[in-house]
């Protein structure tokens, strides 16, 4: 490797794909576990051994990109491409659910009375904390562009600041979207408006769980001077994404939240 005459990296042998790919085989089991007998036990396991993998993997990536100098120009373009191409996947995932709800909604079954919403679902008044959770995403998508552009141009004290904030706005979010799911007046065995409402938004509060997890990654990497202005691809992943769940949760808003109430 340390005369090798291209620009790619060759990646080493790693335990963590098949350690992580076991890990959440326990966190999916320990789930169906939890449903059924009430029993945490293999969660926090499959929980615990997916936190000590990330820590781990990342590290890998970290010494990789920051230390060993393996992330070249060319490197970081396929690694952009692929960011990328993992996005476009992201999308079509959502759109599937979307796809369900809209299917259910514009031509609602004689089970659920033909009525959208069925009888009997009180929804959510999208004027309350779903517009408050707006109002905070899209602040976020605000604040991760103030870091980028810091980053860029070498404003460490501003980049730290405003990705800060980021996090914090991304936590409160996710505080809010669990009280509204504990003051919820429906649940998600109650008809195919609870099964869409909650698939939905729950797989897109688990990606701000994610993106917040991430960001707070990029946090601690900006604080230890990983990053410089012209590379720091690790920050631009993140904030793809982050921009991602922002723009998904507006379709969110706009179409189930609000349109699909009326």
């Amino acid at each position: 490797m340390l005369n090798k005459n291209h620009p790619f990296h060759m990646v080493d042998v790693s335990p963590w794909p098949i350690l992580g790919a076991l890990s959440v085989m326990v966190l999916v089991s320990g789930s169906v576990k939890l449903f059924h007998e009430n029993s945490l036990n293999l969660v926090i396991m499959g929980v615990l051994a997916i936190m000590l993998i990330m820590i781990q993997w990342w590290r890998d990536v970290i010494r990789e990109s920051t230390y060993q100098g393996l992330h070249t120009n060319k490197v970081m373009t396929n690694m952009r491409l692929g960011m990328i191409l993992f996005i476009t996947s992201e999308v079509f995932f959502f759109v599937s659910f979307f796809w369900t709800f809209f299917h259910s909604s514009l031509s609602p079954s004689i089970e659920i009375g033909s009525n959208w919403p069925p009888k009997g679902i009180l929804p959510f008044n999208p004027m309350s904390i779903p517009l408050l959770n707006t109002i905070i995403l899209i602040s976020s998508g605000v604040t991760i562009t103030v870091t980028h552009h810091s980053l860029m141009n070498n404003n460490k004290k501003e980049a730290l600041n405003s990705l800060g904030l980021t996090i914090i706005l991304g936590i409160l979010f996710s505080l809010l979207q669990a009280y509204e799911y504990e003051m919820a007046p429906f649940t998600i065995a109650d008809s195919i408006y609870g099964s869409t409402f909650f698939i939905t938004t729950g797989f897109h509060g688990i990606h701000v769980l994610i993106g917040t997890i991430f960001l707070f990654i990029n946090f601690i990497r900006l604080k230890n001077n990983h990053f410089s202005n012209h590379h720091h691809f690790g920050f631009e992943a993140a904030a793809w994404y982050w921009h991602f769940v922002d723009v998904v949760w507006l379709f969110l808003y706009l179409l189930i939240y609000w349109w699909g109430n009326k």
